[in-house]
């Protein structure tokens, strides 16, 4: 009840549930084609290469928002240039260029004098979200889910089989980068709530409990936003009401509720699959 007067009361607290509730939203959706795609190490790779492209816009006195969009595309394209003319694979050039910009990243906050301010980036602090903040994450929200209802049979189709794609004459390659561009605004939209370090886990861990409740994209999506909202909801309470980092009770009450599905789960759960298997032995004998 008191923080439910609080969001009431509060303005800043109201600024940081919308914004949560959004991150939990975006970071589900897409959070899927990145599961299904075998993409999680790209996921990664992002959230740390747009930290110099933040350092940069702190020093020009811009939104984060513009360089770290521009960063984290150019880290993309500059994995898949790598991996498609040399003989290094996709992982290995993932962990060249996202090593390579984080660490570009953190020289130049340590030329900053001001370095602190970019502190809370690392580790996100949704209680300190400001206005601009909020509509560029509910703008980035709006663009990114209207590109995935659009382009949705595109997406389905180069996720499970790029192939059979590319042979019905889709432009695969675009489609990849389209959806690299969508992850980078996506993970810049999250740094104020879970941090550079933390985004990847808002990204995967939704997506992958309701790929363990069922085997329908569309239904995957839904869960996967509604699994990134209650956690994010339930982080934020914890966080305000325990003075916690936001990030992290974000992240722990995500991965709480992987841990029930990955259980639970009427189809893939744990215990489900050991009930079986006994049931399966005894009829046996």
């Amino acid at each position: 009840m008191a923080f439910i007067e609080a969001v009431m009361q509060y303005g800043f607290l109201q600024k940081a549930l919308l914004t949560s509730i959004m991150v939990g939203i975006i970071c589900g959706v897409i959070g899927c084609f990145i599961i299904l795609r075998g993409m999680a190490l790209m996921g990664d790779a992002i959230s740390h290469a747009v930290l110099p492209g933040v350092a940069i816009s702190y020093v020009l006195g811009i939104n984060f928002f513009f360089g770290a969009v521009f960063t984290g595309i150019l880290t993309a394209i500059a994995i898949g240039f790598v991996s498609q003319n040399s003989r290094i694979k996709h992982d290995t050039s993932i962990g060249i260029m996202f090593t390579a910009m984080f660490a570009a990243g953190i020289i130049i906050i340590t030329m900053l004098k001001s370095s602190t301010d970019l502190y809370h980036i690392l580790f996100g602090n949704v209680l300190a979200v400001r206005p601009s903040d909020m509509w560029i994450t509910l703008g980035t929200g709006l663009f990114v889910l209207t590109a995935v209802y659009l382009f949705y049979k595109e997406l389905l189709v180069t996720s499970f089989d790029s192939t059979m794609a590319a042979a019905y004459g889709l432009p695969v390659r675009f489609i990849h980068y389209f959806l690299m561009t969508l992850l980078t605004m996506v993970t810049v939209a999250s740094l104020q709530t879970v941090g550079i370090v933390l985004v990847v886990a808002m990204l995967i861990t939704p997506a992958a409990a309701a790929y363990l409740l069922t085997d329908r994209l569309w239904v995957m999506i839904f869960l996967a936003a509604g699994i990134g909202v209650i956690s994010s909801i339930v982080g934020l309470y914890f966080s305000f009401t325990y003075n916690l980092a936001s990030g992290a009770t974000i992240v722990i009450a995500a991965t709480a509720i992987f841990t029930l599905v990955f259980l639970f789960s009427p189809k893939h759960g744990l215990l489900w699959k050991m009930v079986k298997a006994r049931k399966k032995r005894a009829a046996l004998m």
